[in-house]
């Protein structure tokens, strides 16, 4: 029996006969037992920084960027130690703004604000979302050396002292997410956030999953959070059930390689070939939607060598309960997979043309599409699904039927019960 989680619950199911079966994991790390104590002694213990004691003063104008709810930092253990810290050091209640880094996703709800930060952080402070289509919301930041357009949130930019939370995971197109990109990404303007996921960037070689050095993403964000005035972060690691496994406090770049060398150790795993087929679990909050959940096929599609040979399959369980999702992005990626008269027009369209952020998603996708396929597991509205170019199947059962159809019945399946938090390493 296998198992791999699906909504806020899990799915297990055997594989037909014939079919070798292997799962690969995360490593197995230790979690912290008390998160607070790790979060207070990172604070108490800054990476080549002084403590925020230090850097705050009364009367400054603070900004702390958090994540938005499709991502799984434990905010509400990071954020209120940091308001602590500034109190003591003398800043006001009103001088202190949060700022969820929505990036192009839909503004969050109050509910999802409490989720991340806890009723009485919201009931105390101002906390309000990032503006990406709204000019008089951002600040220009300039242009890097290779031309990507720059921007950030008014809020953050004119802080006395920016901060910001995250967590370090692997990530397609930055190699490892959080530190930086939280407010590079997540308080960025359209413009940007549409360059840097834009055709040329997500074609180059150095765009990948788990690749810091010579990636072209990671170095214009890292750029942008240096011009907005990054000062200092407060990043965990998780594992794959979401327990803390590290966490890191200090000035931004150095804390961030302090979290992605522990990071490594723990995601990226060897595997001894290709396989024929992936089932890639992915769970909550990220299956709650299409555009989130279908990362799972891509993560493993970008690795260093893809995990899937081409003609291959990929199996995402995923209810997708609020469709293709909700925010402008998520709409246009819906969109292109919609109206294309097929994937390779979605390429050839982007390379010529661009697309606007969001739409990112499409030509990720249609790359993965171009190779192999992707079925799609328990979704609520499989219609849905099939009108965007997956497959659609209401049980593992009959995704394993259209698979044996396609495949035949002596496969190599891999198992990835945790496919946003693992990294396979082809080794052959």
């Amino acid at each position: 029996m296998y198992t791999v989680p699906f909504d806020k619950g899990e799915l297990t199911f055997d594989l037909p006969p014939g079919w070798r079966g292997s799962v690969v994991e995360s490593k197995s790390v230790p979690p912290i037992e008390d998160v607070p104590a790790a979060v207070a002694e990172a604070l108490a213990r800054p990476t080549h920084s002084p403590p925020l004691g230090e850097l705050a003063r009364p009367g400054d104008r603070v900004c702390i960027v958090f994540t938005d709810i499709t991502r799984a930092s434990p905010d509400y253990l990071l954020v209120p130690p940091l308001l602590a810290e500034l109190e003591a050091a003398g800043v006001r209640d009103e001088d202190i703004t949060l700022l969820c880094g929505i990036g192009m996703h839909r503004p969050s709800t109050p509910e999802e604000k409490v989720a991340k930060l806890g009723q009485a952080v919201v009931d105390r402070y101002r906390v309000i979302d990032n503006e990406p289509q709204n000019p008089a919301a951002l600040v220009d930041l300039g242009t890097t050396e290779s031309g990507i357009p720059l921007s950030v949130n008014r809020v953050a930019y004119e802080a006395d002292l920016l901060i910001a939370t995250g967590i370090v995971e692997p990530h397609q197109y930055a190699g490892y997410s959080g530190g930086r990109k939280t407010l590079a990404v997540g308080a960025a303007g359209e413009k940007m956030i549409a360059y840097t996921h834009g055709p040329q960037m997500i074609d180059h070689p150095g765009t990948r999953l788990g690749r810091i050095e010579g990636n072209p993403f990671h170095e214009a964000i890292t750029e942008a959070a240096r011009r907005a005035g990054l000062r200092f972060i407060v990043n965990v690691v998780q594992d794959d059930r979401k327990r803390v496994v590290y966490v890191r406090a200090g000035e931004p770049e150095a804390t961030f390689r302090e979290l992605v060398a522990f990071a490594k150790q723990v995601y990226e795993v060897p595997v001894p070939q290709q396989y024929d087929v992936a089932i890639a679990g992915v769970g909550y909050p990220k299956d709650a939607n299409l555009y989130q959940a279908s990362r799972a096929a891509s993560y493993l599609f970008f690795a260093p060598t893809p995990v899937v040979r081409p003609g291959g399959v990929f199996i995402v369980p995923a209810p997708c309960g609020e469709g293709a999702g909700e925010g402008v992005g998520e709409q246009r990626f819906l969109k292109a997979m919609q109206d294309a008269p097929d994937v390779h027009f979605i390429l050839e369209d982007a390379r010529k043309n661009g697309y606007p952020p969001g739409q990112q998603r499409a030509f990720v996708m249609a790359k993965v599409l171009e190779q192999n396929e992707v079925i799609i597991v328990g979704a609520q509205d499989p219609d849905l699904i099939r009108s965007a170019r997956f497959q659609a199947a209401p049980t593992m059962e009959a995704a394993f039927e259209m698979v044996g159809k396609k495949l035949g019945d002596a496969l190599d399946v891999l198992v990835v019960p945790h496919a946003l938090l693992t990294l396979p390493i082809v080794q052959a």
